[in-house]
């Protein structure tokens, strides 16, 4: 473990997102303690909130600003009090496509003590990771719309794959299957019937399989992948894919590992030149918002993810050792999990188990 002091942005944000980012904070804390590292945190107090009270979803130097840091821990953004296409476009895929965070990476565990939906199903047969291109594709905001509010109305949503952005993640995806014990790759496709994109996907996909003859690949269909998650989980270990496809996918694969509310996620800039952000995949859950209840540990997980990053996998280590532990003893769950602990309890047991 390095003694270090890093510069981490909290942008909590909105919703349960303010609920479950200290959650993250008090397990970071726990973990980090005698380790001679530390952390000179700063609020950014960007979101939903801010933007009605200021006309816009962050600061006007916010980009150069948010650049300054090692890394940005996120909680969530949205609320009904502002169209879900201003929030995230006002922010979350900015920083995302501006940071070249072009991979999101998002594991899929069904963590000790935890019951899967699908039946007699157990911790050995759910164990995935996803690696989502995170900066084209389908949310690459090319398009537009003509005749608004007339019958003729038109929009027309582009997605946009480069040969790089196709490769990079690809590869990405192969050097991470080549370090899990299965070293299996699936990538999911839909060539039959997007005759352009993901021709192109799977062709350079099979160019960059060449460079690893140890990792078995395998293509599939996207609705037969997501078929598969359900059918046959112990059958994939790493799934590469496009940006929507993956949104869909690892929200089916937080399902059947239990809750939405423990699946983190790594929105990472491989090269280091601009600052990684990490954040739960929940969103901001506004029906819950403000009553205790959520769940923090996909939160308290992608706090553990930053420091994997960061070069500290001890703290990863320790951090994720905790939040096993506490669930395996099945004592202290929240709503979601089954049972009726609050957000301060979950984060308390695990810091305590820290």
């Amino acid at each position: 473990m390095t003694a270090r002091t890093y510069k981490i942005a909290i942008l909590a944000g909105d919703g349960i997102g303010k609920e479950v980012v200290p959650a993250g904070l008090a397990a970071i804390e726990a973990a980090i303690k005698n380790t001679g590292i530390t952390i000179e945190w700063t609020e950014l107090p960007w979101g939903c909130d801010y933007y009605l009270e200021k006309g816009r979803m962050m600061d006007e130097d916010g980009f150069e600003r948010a650049a300054t840091f090692d890394a940005i821990y996120l909680g969530a953004i949205g609320s009904p009090k502002v169209p879900d296409h201003i929030a995230v476009w006002d922010l979350l895929l900015p920083l995302r496509q501006r940071f070249q965070q072009y991979v999101n990476l998002r594991p899929m565990r069904l963590l000790p003590g935890l019951t899967s939906p699908l039946a007699n199903r157990t911790s050995a047969d759910i164990d995935m990771v996803c690696v989502r291109e995170n900066s084209e594709g389908e949310y690459s905001g090319v398009g537009g719309r003509v005749h608004v509010g007339t019958g003729h109305e038109v929009a027309i949503q582009t997605g946009v794959f480069t040969r790089t952005g196709i490769e990079r993640i690809v590869r990405y995806g192969f050097e991470v299957a080549s370090k899990r014990p299965r070293k299996m790759l699936a990538s999911a496709t839909k060539s039959n019937a997007l005759r352009h994109a993901m021709v192109m996907w799977d062709e350079v996909a099979d160019i960059v399989a060449k460079d690893y003859p140890q990792v078995e690949y395998r293509k599939y269909h996207v609705d037969a992948i997501a078929a598969r998650m359900v059918t046959n989980p112990g059958s994939l270990d790493v799934i590469v894919c496009s940006n929507l496809f993956g949104d869909i996918l690892t929200d089916i694969g937080s399902a059947i590992s239990g809750s939405l509310g423990i699946a983190p996620g790594a929105n990472i800039n491989p090269e280091r030149t601009f600052p990684s952000m990490f954040e739960p995949i929940h969103g901001s859950a506004p029906d819950i918002a403000g009553k205790g209840i959520a769940n923090p540990i996909g939160a308290i997980w992608a706090a553990a993810q930053m420091f994997d990053h960061l070069g500290q996998r001890d703290v990863h280590d320790r951090i994720l050792g905790a939040v096993e532990r506490v669930l395996a003893k099945g004592t202290v769950k929240t709503p979601d999990l089954g049972g009726k602990a609050t957000t301060k309890e979950l984060a308390a047991a695990v810091v305590s188990e820290i």
